[in-house]
């Protein structure tokens, strides 16, 4: 790997942590899938452990996170006790279901709040523009994961 390649390698994984943390996941969870969909190999939960510099146990609960979301998935190998890690092969339309979910049940509660107010209230009109919001949002990824599902680079 060229010097210029393992700098735009490090700056990924380190913006996938930053990224995945505005989003309300740990930077170590940003980390793992960082270096996994860079690489696009394998690896155990020692490679990953010494390649981030954190601990097993970091790397064990914030890959279980990962495989709990589909993101990542766990391999065993014949003879080796250690656990692997790859990415996904349908990891981005999962991460656009997921991040679709949870625009909808907002969606829903905002509309819940706004449908719970009495008569024709200013907050009311608010609230129920922001569920649109949301549910506009839902529909713009639903095409983007039909999008994702054309393409295959």
């Amino acid at each position: 790997m060229t010097a210029e390649i393992s700098t735009i390698r490090t700056e990924f994984i380190d913006f996938m942590g930053r990224a995945l943390e505005q989003q309300g996941l740990s930077p170590i969870a940003g980390r793992i899938l960082g270096l996994l969909i860079f690489d696009g190999d394998a690896r155990s939960f020692s490679e990953l452990a010494e390649e981030l510099g954190v601990s097993r146990g970091s790397i064990s609960a914030n890959a279980k996170l990962l495989v709990h979301k589909g993101t990542i998935v766990k391999e065993n190998r014949a003879g080796d006790r250690q656990d692997y890690f790859r990415i996904a092969e349908e990891s981005f339309e999962v991460m656009l279901t997921s991040l679709r979910e949870r625009v909808l049940q907002t969606a829903s509660s905002v509309q819940d709040f706004a449908d719970a107010l009495p008569g024709d209230q200013s907050a009311r009109r608010r609230l129920c523009g922001m569920a649109e919001f949301y549910r506009a949002m839902a529909e713009g990824i639903a095409l983007a994961k039909a999008r994702l599902a054309k393409i295959r680079c």
